[in-house]
């Protein structure tokens, strides 16, 4: 199964754009395969920006296609597809990190999603 069935981890809703701003930034993705025939595990990193969910590594290669939101109340949905496949994911985002669960359309595999936002550093001033 394509590491597609991982992009899938993150998910795809509404957003006010006024507040998921509250999300932004860099998040690292760990997807844990449940059940089906896809890998064990898989690793992305993702960025969210006003709202919006993009891939940074791993998924934006091979030809997957993401497209994502997050709501202001950090709800979150993707939806990801390949040449082979598609898939969804759904679940929550908090100010540092988020879970939910993600599926392959016709079955192929299930699992569960949990995400950590890095730690944004600011330089000071002397």
């Amino acid at each position: 199964m394509p590491k597609f069935a991982l992009t899938a981890a993150l998910a795809a809703a509404l957003v006010s754009p006024a507040m998921a701003g509250d999300f932004d930034g860099t998040w690292s993705v760990q997807l844990v395969t449940e059940s089906g025939l896809c890998d064990a595990q898989y690793s992305y990193t993702l960025a969210v920006r006003d709202g919006q969910v993009r891939p940074i590594t791993n998924a934006s290669s091979g030809g997957t296609t993401v497209t994502g939101r997050v709501e202001a109340s950090g709800g979150i949905g993707l939806n990801v597809a390949t040449a082979a496949a598609n898939g969804t994911a759904s679940g929550r985002l908090q100010t540092r990190s988020g879970s939910g669960t993600w599926r392959v359309s016709g079955g192929l595999c299930t699992g569960r999603w949990m995400a950590k936002r890095h730690t944004v550093r600011t330089a000071s001033a002397e």
